[in-house]
């Protein structure tokens, strides 16, 4: 498949040729939100802990007589059942089981959310940036000549380097390096933009 490469100058290149064995595949959603849950599991912190009662810092000495009070038996004012004792089958931290996914089917993930986007419409390269944009002004106006507000940057390291300073204040814009690309980034942004480089160092490691 060939797609058209954009320049921020508004100059015509020539079409890029992509591999459709990445990116025109029919794309199956079950394997989508198997890799996309298993990144959101990753983002939530398990930090909730209650004590138990031998957690409990106080005096164990009994708190009445065993016999003879008329009430019911107690040990410990750290049983659960007192107020400022101890939490009776609590959350107790980092205890929290993430299914595991092998590198097989994350791979797979990312190969169906890439032709997911090209499905629709929502892929798009631009040529590497060999300069730096002065003006963050430059760079949104050509987002918005292409219709490419909400849109996840996939760039090659050097093109990074170039632009980063001139989108910090762009809403709803994220750069990553071509290592980085992941299903949940995908997914979340509306458009993927790719530099050159960046596509062609991507479907090098996928075609492996």
């Amino acid at each position: 498949m060939k797609i058209k490469v954009l320049s921020i100058e508004g100059k015509k290149l020539n079409d890029i040729d992509l591999s459709d064995k990445i990116f025109s595949i029919k794309p199956n959603k079950t394997v989508i939100r198997t890799i996309l849950d298993w990144q959101i599991q990753g983002f939530k912190p398990r930090t909730a802990k209650t004590k138990q009662r031998n957690q409990i810092t106080g005096s164990t000495s009994k708190i009445y007589a065993q016999k003879g009070t008329g009430g019911a038996r107690h040990s410990s004012r750290k049983a659960p059942i007192f107020v400022g004792g101890g939490i009776a089958h609590g959350p107790k931290g980092a205890t929290y089981s993430r299914k595991k996914v092998n590198r097989k089917v994350k791979k797979m993930g990312l190969l169906h959310a890439l032709s997911e986007k090209n499905k629709i419409n929502s892929m798009f390269v631009i040529e590497d940036f060999t300069k730096e944009i002065p003006k963050t002004k430059i760079f949104n106006n050509f987002l918005v000549k292409n219709k490419l507000k909400n849109t996840l940057l996939v760039a090659d390291k050097k093109s990074k380097d170039k632009i980063t300073r001139c989108t910090k204040n762009i809403p709803n814009f994220k750069i990553i390096e071509q290592e980085g690309a992941n299903v949940y980034d995908l997914i979340k942004y509306k458009n993927v933009l790719f530099t050159t480089s960046s596509i062609k160092s991507l479907q090098e490691r996928l075609s492996k």
